[in-house]
């Protein structure tokens, strides 16, 4: 059972009751592979990041949350956007529904060996071509689009 459910532009999403800043990142190799988790929570295909801890900075937690999950080490180098979204909520299994409000950052690999955690099943760098066939959220695909998007003006939604 998924211990998180996601809705999008769905009328029966149940309303919210909190916002979390919370964080994703576009973390992308030499090659043009982009570093991917298929979460332990929903199964799904996402980007490794998560909400931010008292006492830290938003740029460490992209860093502490891409090592957690995924055992690579990163450099922040930009943001892709903010991502605010009323019409995406989030549905945890402790009653807990939470509104959209990640902010998307581009990272860098510096190093570090590919790991899963218990927030992921499996971790990998995804060629581009190969991010259609994934099962991944709409609200994700956005993210991708707006990361190969490459610009120097981030996205504010």
């Amino acid at each position: 059972m998924s211990r998180r459910t996601d809705y999008f532009n769905d009328p029966n999403a149940p309303k919210a009751n909190s916002i979390v800043p919370a964080v994703t990142a576009f973390v992308v190799n030499d090659a043009g592979d982009v570093l991917l988790e298929r979460r332990s929570d929903n199964g799904r295909w996402g980007m490794p990041g998560g909400a931010q801890e008292v006492g830290e900075n938003i740029a460490g937690t992209v860093v502490r949350e891409v090592l957690e999950e995924t055992g690579i080490h990163v450099e922040v180098v930009g943001l892709v956007g903010i991502f605010t979204d009323p019409a995406h909520v989030i549905a945890f299994a402790d009653g807990e529904v939470r509104q959209e409000f990640s902010l998307c950052f581009r990272a860098r690999p510096v190093s570090g060996e590919i790991s899963v955690s218990s927030e992921s099943l499996e971790v990998r760098w995804i060629p581009r071509a190969e991010i259609e066939s994934l099962d991944v959220s709409p609200t994700t695909r956005r993210r991708l689009e707006e990361g190969f998007r490459d610009s120097s003006v981030p996205r504010i939604s």
